[in-house]
C-alpha cells in the first residue's frame, strides 16, 4: 500500500509494479462493479471499484459490465482505489476466465482491489499460509514489525484481511502468514507499525514470477 516504506536508495515503490504493468498492456478493461463486495454488501469499502484487467483477452469481458480505458484512466482507477485502502492483488487468477467467460487463459492478468470481502481473502485466509504463500505472494526482503509505541488497541487486527494479526499481552503479534499488503499501518494511530523493502530487484522479480504465467502485452 505504500505506506511508509522504508526502501534501499534508489529503489522503485511497490505501486510501481502496477503503474509498469498498465503502460505495457495491450489492452486495459475496467469491470463496473466488484461482485463480491456488491454480493455481501460490503460498508466499508464501495462496490462501484471493480476489477482492473490487461491484455487482449480483458475485451472478451462482456461489454455490459466493463469498460476499456486508456493508461491514464487505468492509472487514476488503481489509485483511487488504494486510496480506499483497498489491496491491489497483481497476477494470473485462474476464476476470473471462468467467471467472465474466456477460454484462452494465457492473455489476461488481473488486479483485484481485494478487502475482508473479497474473493481471495475470504478462501485464502482459511489456508495454511505455506499453501497460500504460493498463491498470494509476499514481495521478497519485505519486513513488518510492530514497535515498542504499539499499545494493543487492535485497529491493526481488525483491518488485516488474512486476519494474521493477534493482540497477545496488550501488543499486536504479526503472523508468519502475513502478506506484506501494508493495511495494518495505514489504521495504527500509534504509528507502531514500521514496513522496509531491502530488496532493489523485487520489481524486476514480480515482473518476470506473472511474465511466465501471462502474455499480456
Amino acid at each position: 500500500m505504500n505506506e511508509d516504506i522504508h526502501l534501499p536508495e534508489n529503489t522503485a515503490l511497490p505501486a510501481q509494479i502496477l503503474e509498469d504493468f498498465i503502460r505495457r498492456a495491450s489492452h486495459r478493461v475496467i469491470v463496473d462493479y466488484c461482485a463480491c463486495r456488491k454480493a455481501l454488501g460490503c460498508k466499508r469499502y464501495p462496490a462501484d471499484i471493480g476489477c482492473l484487467m490487461m491484455g487482449s483477452s480483458a475485451l472478451e469481458i462482456h461489454p455490459d459490465i466493463r469498460r476499456e480505458v486508456s493508461v491514464d484512466e487505468a492509472l487514476e482507477h488503481a489509485r483511487a482505489a488504494m486510496d480506499k485502502g483497498l489491496v491491489p492483488l497483481v497476477g494470473k487468477v485462474r476464476i476470473d476466465n471462468l467467471v467472465f467467460g474466456i477460454k484462452d487463459k494465457k492473455h489476461l492478468l488481473s488486479t483485484c482491489f481485494c478487502c475482508e470481502c473479497c474473493c481471495i481473502s475470504r478462501f485464502a485466509r482459511h489456508v495454511p499460509h505455506e499453501i497460500r504463500s504460493e498463491v498470494v505472494m509476499r514481495l521478497d526482503g519485505l519486513t513488518i514489525e510492530v514497535t515498542d509505541d504499539c499499545d494493543g488497541g487492535g485497529a491493526c487486527a481488525k483491518r488485516c484481511f488474512l486476519q494474521e494479526i493477534e493482540i497477545v499481552d496488550g501488543r499486536a503479534v504479526i503472523g508468519e502468514g502475513c502478506a506484506g499488503c501494508g493495511r495494518c499501518a495505514t489504521v495504527c494511530k500509534r504509528d507502531a507499525i514500521t514496513i522496509s523493502l531491502d530488496n532493489p530487484a523485487f520489481l524486476e522479480e514480480a515482473r518476470s514470477r506473472i511474465e511466465a504465467l501471462v502474455d499480456f502485452e
